[in-house]
C-alpha cells in the first residue's frame, strides 16, 4: 500500500511538473516581465497587457499554423515575430529580440552594418506602452510567437529611447 501511494504521488508530481513546464514562460506576465526588464535597463517605463492586441496576435498566429513562416501581418500595430523548435517559449523569443541590443548604436540610431536590431528597438520603444502576444505550435512542430505593440514603434528618424 505504501508503494502504491508513493508511485501515485510520484506520477502526480510528474504530471504537474510537465504541465507547468509546458506553460511556463508563456503567460502574459512572462511576456511583460521579459519586455519590462529590457525596458528598465534603458530607463523606459513598463508596458501593460492589452487583450485587444493579444487577440489580434492570437488570430494572426492561428493563421500561421500550417506554414509557420515569419510573414508580418501588416496590421495596425508594431510587431515582432519569432519561431523556434523544441521548448521555444515566449520568454525565449523576447530574449532573442533583446539580444539584438549589441547591434544597436544609440549615438547614430542605427544597427551595426549587416545586423538586425529592429526587434530590440521595438521592445524598448518608449512610446509603445501596450503589449499583446501569442504562441502556437505549427503543423511542422515548430513554435510561432508574435507580439504586438501599441502604439507601434520603429518610427524612422526617431530614437527608441
Amino acid at each position: 500500500m505504501v508503494s502504491f501511494k508513493l508511485q501515485y504521488a510520484l506520477i502526480c508530481f510528474l504530471i504537474i511538473a510537465i504541465f507547468h513546464s509546458t506553460h511556463a514562460q508563456n503567460s502574459q506576465t512572462d511576456y511583460l516581465n521579459a519586455h519590462n526588464t529590457a525596458r528598465a535597463q534603458v530607463g523606459v517605463g513598463n508596458m501593460v497587457w492589452n487583450t485587444t492586441l493579444a487577440t489580434f496576435a492570437q488570430n494572426y498566429a492561428n493563421r500561421r499554423i500550417q506554414d509557420c513562416n515569419l510573414v508580418h501581418s501588416n496590421g495596425p500595430y508594431g510587431e515582432n515575430l519569432a519561431k523556434g523548435s523544441g521548448a521555444f517559449t515566449g520568454t525565449a523569443a523576447v530574449n532573442l529580440w533583446v539580444s539584438e541590443k549589441q547591434y544597436y548604436d544609440r549615438g547614430t540610431n542605427t544597427c551595426a552594418s549587416g545586423r538586425v536590431c529592429g526587434h530590440y528597438t521595438q521592445v524598448v520603444w518608449r512610446n509603445s506602452r501596450q503589449l499583446g502576444c501569442a504562441r502556437v505550435q505549427c503543423a511542422n512542430g515548430w513554435w510561432f510567437i508574435i507580439c504586438n505593440y501599441s502604439p507601434r514603434g520603429n518610427i524612422i528618424g526617431q530614437p527608441p529611447y
